[in-house]
């Protein structure tokens, strides 16, 4: 059905593409307000339902679009989707978010989340740069390495949990306001739950087949749709969530947003990927991990170096000049 309307044109693809954005953010709404008020019908506490059902269902757009990429063998756009978004995340959406309104970090953002996401980035240049055993594929983040990820990841979980019941005064550092968890019939939260399931995994197949074929007819590779069109699309929520908040001053929900999604895209999403199915390295992979942690490292930078703990409005310019010169060259260098 798919491969019948994308074979009327590029301009269909395009179409269909936005579609399966518009299913797989919808989708991921859906599931989350489903999940949620099915959890807070058992008594689960907003604090556990934030760190978990919010928390992962905010990742699962890009984790999705990951594991359709893997069943499909597209091992480059499984990659892009995941760096790609971490770029966007914190040159794009941090840079327009501190142009709004200066953001504010939290001691645990400075400390521990920032630094983590730092710690990812070159963890993912370690992997693809030297032929390590963590690899079955030479070059690339083989299953021990998406293993080793995982691990990290629950020491992060376990670590998140532990801060947030000790320190509640900063809150979950998630984009949703008191969680605003609604009390709605279990039949319907049930029915958004399966719902949202449908509109993720309709929403993955869309995508990932619009932009492989998108890819084939430009004659560009699928690393490069997924660096941009891809990873643009799956960081559109957080966009979003952030540029609101710093229209209302509430800025500093954007830093954790951000790098709260970040961690989950590669200690999670790419971990899990890697761990179904090898992914091998593809040219030009050591700048694109060598980006996501730049930026971390100027944010880390941006609010360690100034008494107010933010990011102004002049490192919000200098993220997007950066990213700007890093788009073009990509783009130049295909």
């Amino acid at each position: 059905m798919i491969e019948q309307l994308l074979a009327y044109g590029w301009w269909v693809g395009a179409i269909v593409i936005v579609l399966g954005f518009v299913a797989l953010v919808k989708g991921a709404d859906c599931l989350v307000d489903g999940a949620s008020a099915i959890a807070k019908r058992f008594g689960i506490s907003d604090l556990v339902i934030g760190l978990t059902v919010v928390a992962f269902g905010t990742s699962m757009p890009e984790f999705v679009v990951n594991m359709v990429s893997v069943a499909e063998g597209s091992t480059d756009l499984a990659i892009t989707n995941i760096l790609g978004s971490n770029i966007i995340n914190t040159f794009v959406i941090l840079g327009l978010t501190a142009l709004v309104y200066p953001i504010v970090s939290q001691k645990r953002s400075r400390d521990f989340d920032i630094p983590l996401s730092i710690i990812a980035g070159f963890l993912v240049l370690i992997f693809v740069s030297i032929e390590l055993p963590f690899g079955e594929c030479g070059k690339g983040i083989g299953r021990m390495g998406g293993i080793t990820l995982l691990v990290l990841f629950c020491y992060f979980l376990y670590n998140t949990f532990r801060h947030a019941k000790d320190h509640p005064e900063e809150g979950l550092g998630i984009s949703d306001e008191g969680l605003g968890i609604s009390e709605i019939p279990v039949r319907r939260a049930i029915g958004l739950v399966i719902g949202g399931l449908v509109g993720l995994v309709v929403g993955g197949e869309l995508i990932v087949k619009s932009a492989v074929d998108i890819a084939t007819r430009m004659g560009v590779s699928e690393a490069i749709i997924g660096l941009t069109i891809v990873a643009l699309g799956t960081s559109l929520p957080e966009l979003a969530t952030s540029v609101i908040a710093a229209a209302k001053h509430n800025s500093d929900i954007a830093l954790g947003n951000v790098f709260g999604s970040n961690i989950f895209n590669v200690f999670f999403v790419l971990a899990t990927s890697a761990t179904v199915r090898p992914l091998p390295a593809y040219d030009g992979i050591e700048l694109d991990a060598v980006m996501a942690a730049l930026g971390s490292i100027i944010v880390w930078l941006a609010v360690k170096t100034n008494h107010e703990r933010k990011i102004q409005r002049w490192a919000g310019a200098l993220l997007l000049l950066i990213y700007a010169g890093y788009l073009t060259y990509r783009l130049i260098h295909i």
